[in-house]
């Protein structure tokens, strides 16, 4: 929205989270609360936000980088102390300031643009986001006159009996008018109990300054809760995930069981893809259509091509090619790019290696910085020894070839096209294609031996 900024207050301990961590840094699905509210305020077309940091705030602004600017706020003494450490940012501006806060990751894009849109159409020099709650226990109660106009803010440790009885509070969120927000500014005091300077206290300046003061109520009002402990973070966590769900099954894809189904905003899942329970689906995964994904499998940062099936297994920031089979319990380290029409079985574990096409590695083997051909046979137990002791080494194998049970591939090395390799072989140097490879003690029968050593022990 031209001539706007979103000014979002973060610097608060959020003693209740008992965390190390900055409360707003806590995440649901794959954002943090700031994320979220930086999310809504940028697809509301709000193109400047600065964000007024206090509490950790190196860890904030690591996290946000250069996409907002920054204030800060050296000591918490309330919501109008911090935004007068964004002074500069407001004096330089010509528009409209809206107030925003980093622990409320509900509040939606439409809701920002209708109530910047209502502050322009009444030309309010403050609007008040407000909601309406049953219980609205522990809120500032928004107090308006016969016409409806907003008389006052009451704090509900002050508020009398009639007015504990309004349902309809402030959320701690608004938008000003950027000039009259810095006269109000100007204006605030800390003579009260707790010594801090209240945002609220704005309000009562500008009208009784003759200003104009409206009141935008929220439709929903889940929008404006704000995420204070561990509890109200699994609540928020439950809403965001259920709205990803919902938005993933109306575009084509089925998902079995919702409840135990975890995808963060940033994935993409293709239509006639079937999800399974308990799977979890991480990062910016790019999941193509007609693909059965679990039960019991998490996907994380990955490219998964269409017709595509992973059951109860791990992929990690990897490629997977059309029509591929992996799992069950399976493990897709960081790095890999598995084929087209390839089968990766139980108890296998592929690391930073390329897999060709219509290759099968069907159960217990290991394969770790390598490059596996097309066509490729890795039996039962193979294992790429990529690891020397100090540094890891790679081995490749060349396209139709077949590595039998129990082989040990000692990297770096090589084997040709078309080749064999013996079952139980160690493999230390390189295979010439379509060369037979047997790297074991011949086999040694000494009859008789058992016999000869004394009577043999009979079981009971």
């Amino acid at each position: 929205m031209e001539h706007s900024m979103a000014l979002i207050l973060a610097a608060g301990e959020g003693t209740r989270m008992k965390s190390r961590k900055a409360k707003v840094l806590h995440e649901i699905c794959g954002m943090s609360l700031l994320e979220w509210v930086h999310h809504s305020v940028k697809k509301a077309g709000i193109k400047k936000t600065v964000v007024v940091v206090g509490h950790k705030a190196e860890e904030v602004k690591e996290k946000m980088g250069d996409q907002v600017g920054y204030a800060f706020q050296k000591e918490q003494l309330g919501t109008g102390h911090a935004v007068m450490q964004a002074q500069d940012h407001i004096n330089n501006n010509e528009g409209h300031i809206l107030v925003l806060c980093g622990d409320t990751p509900l509040i939606s894009s439409e809701t920002i643009s209708e109530a910047v849109n209502f502050h322009k159409t009444y030309n309010n020099s403050a609007t008040i986001i407000t909601a309406e709650f049953q219980e609205p226990d522990g809120y500032g109660r928004i107090v308006r006159d016969e016409s409806g106009a907003v008389k006052k803010i009451v704090e509900h440790k002050d508020a009398k009996d009639d007015e504990k009885n309004i349902k309809e509070i402030n959320s701690g969120m608004y938008c000003f008018n950027a000039k009259d927000l810095k006269t109000a500014l100007a204006g605030l005091s800390n003579n009260n109990s707790q010594g801090e300077y209240y945002l609220t206290d704005t309000i009562e300046i500008l009208l009784n300054g003759g200003k104009n003061v409206g009141a935008y109520k929220v439709g929903d009002n889940k929008e404006v809760l704000g995420i204070n402990d561990r509890v109200q973070l699994a609540y928020a966590s439950g809403i965001i995930k259920n709205k990803i769900l919902e938005n993933i099954m109306r575009n084509g894809a089925t998902i079995i069981d919702p409840t135990s189904t975890y995808i963060d905003w940033g994935a993409k899942v293709g239509a006639d893809t079937v999800i399974y329970p308990s799977t979890f689906i991480r990062g910016k995964t790019q999941i193509g259509e007609n693909c059965t994904i679990g039960p019991g499998t998490t996907i994380e940062d990955c490219k998964i091509a269409c017709g595509a099936r992973i059951i109860n297994s791990v992929v990690c920031k990897s490629i997977v090619d059309e029509n591929t089979n992996i799992g069950p319990f399976a493990y897709i380290r960081p790095g890999s790019h598995i084929g087209r029409e390839v089968k990766i079985g139980d108890f296998v574990e592929i690391k930073k290696s390329k897999i060709g096409d219509g290759t099968k590695i069907s159960h217990l083997t290991y394969v770790g910085d390598a490059e596996i051909g097309k066509n490729v046979n890795l039996g039962c137990g193979v294992v790429v020894v990529n690891y020397d002791g100090q540094k890891k080494n790679k081995t490749v194998v060349g396209d139709n070839s077949f590595v039998g049970c129990n082989v040990n591939l000692i990297s770096p090395v090589e084997v040709g096209d078309n080749a064999y390799v013996a079952a139980g072989s160690t493999i230390t140097d390189s295979v010439p294609e379509n060369s037979l490879a047997i790297a074991r003690e011949r086999q040694i029968i000494k009859a008789d031996w058992v016999t000869k050593r004394g009577t043999p022990k009979k079981g009971k």
